[in-house]
């Protein structure tokens, strides 16, 4: 059986599922730079799923750490798998630079694992073409979608060779949990002090996930004297909190948006599963996990038309409505839109979400997985020269 080793820059409750599934068609070992770093504040995960999972560092984010200690523990992990092949997650990270580094060194084929797009940042034609380069070092791909194939065919990998699936979630954990807390939905409820009826988001309150124009568009929403208007509960913390605070105050929006804060994996399902619809309202997103997570809690869809996930996850009018980033009004047509719909629509919209997103699951993720390693196997040996080593070695001094 193929020995594949996957590296992450630390391991989320998301990647667990996955990691399961792949390691039932592939020896599996996991690395992850880190068990905390600066970005998500998940509580520290146990490895208890029948493969190993070695960690480079156990005192802080990874990304502290100088390239060359990187390098040291990395090699002493690989020395010891024995990998046939490495999947390296990006190829911006210092991370990701010293794992393709490492697979070029030791002639182990690289498969990339990407969620970027074409249109998720703005790009500059030099960046571009020396991003083409470092591509072109991976043997195989595994993206999140179309979009995220189509940009690195793009930069130069061969369509045959990138294979779909990278973002994925334990779509059985929510759908399951969802169900079992609906059940008993009046006491969780008051238990958790939610209303009867609500939007519901989650995102770190950072400026991409455009929550100043979510709260815009509720307040117009709100102001339409609809007559059972509906409340939001905006889940996560980060610092544009106060700003977000200083908002809701302008707005007059106290007794109607509800921040509970950052929520661990295990009480995610509470929220997701008393809610009437998600929002998702990012400038822009390379794919969006939450989207996975709602739709698979069975939920009508509203989401920003540059969420990377949008092109396979949403079908207009069908699980959701998708606006433009931007408008304002749009984002509250369509909270008024879910609103007025009757109960037996929005249901359908929610079963129409789980049928969608049950393509996206693990097992497709392990399938994803397994192909690109067989594609990395047979395929030519990356060139390799000393330009190639010099831009790589200045790239991991910036």
């Amino acid at each position: 059986m193929c020995k594949v080793a996957v590296i992450f820059n630390r391991i989320g409750p998301y990647h667990k599922a996955r990691l399961c599934a792949a390691a039932r068609m592939v020896s599996l070992v996991v690395v992850q730079g880190s068990e905390q770093d600066d970005t998500y504040a998940w509580d520290k995960l146990e490895h208890d799923e029948g493969f190993p999972v070695q960690t480079l560092f156990s005192d802080g984010d990874a990304a502290s750490h100088s390239a060359h200690e990187i390098a040291q523990r990395l090699a002493q992990v690989m020395i010891e798998a024995k990998p046939n092949v490495v999947l390296v997650p990006g190829w911006s990270s210092r991370l990701a630079l010293v794992a393709l580094i490492w697979s070029l060194r030791t002639h182990t084929p690289a498969v990339i694992m990407s969620e970027s797009t074409a249109w998720d940042e703005n790009r500059l034609a030099w960046k571009e073409r020396i991003k083409r380069r470092v591509v072109s070092l991976f043997s195989a791909a595994l993206a999140g979608g179309a979009p995220q194939r189509d940009y690195l065919v793009q930069l130069g990998l061969q369509s045959e060779r990138v294979f779909l699936g990278y973002d994925a979630v334990d779509n059985d954990y929510f759908s399951r949990k969802c169900e079992e807390i609906r059940d008993r939905g009046p006491d969780i409820r008051q238990q958790y002090g939610l209303p009867e009826k609500y939007f519901l988001a989650s995102a770190r309150f950072v400026e991409k996930k455009n929550l100043s124009r979510l709260l815009q568009a509720y307040a117009r929403y709100r102001e339409q004297n609809i007559e059972c208007f509906w409340h939001l509960v905006l889940l996560g913390d980060g610092p544009l909190k106060s700003g977000i605070l200083s908002l809701i105050s302008e707005l007059s929006l106290h007794d109607c948006v509800h921040l509970p804060g950052f929520k661990q994996y295990a009480e995610l399902p509470v929220y997701y599963a008393l809610a009437g619809a998600f929002v998702h309202t990012s400038t822009t997103e390379q794919w969006g996990l939450v989207v996975n997570e709602a739709m698979a809690s069975g939920l009508p869809m509203l989401v920003s038309n540059r969420c990377g996930s949008a092109a396979d996850l949403m079908h207009e009018g069908l699980n959701g409505f998708m606006f433009d980033r931007f408008a304002v009004d749009q984002i509250a047509a369509s909270m008024r839109s879910i609103t007025l719909m009757d109960d037996e629509r929005r249901a359908n919209m929610g079963t129409e979400s789980q049928r969608l997103i049950a393509h996206w699951g693990p097992e497709r993720f392990a399938d994803g997985l397994a192909s690109a390693a067989r594609a990395a196997i047979t395929a030519p040996a990356p060139r390799v020269n000393f330009f190639t080593g010099l831009l790589l070695r200045l790239l991991l001094l910036r």
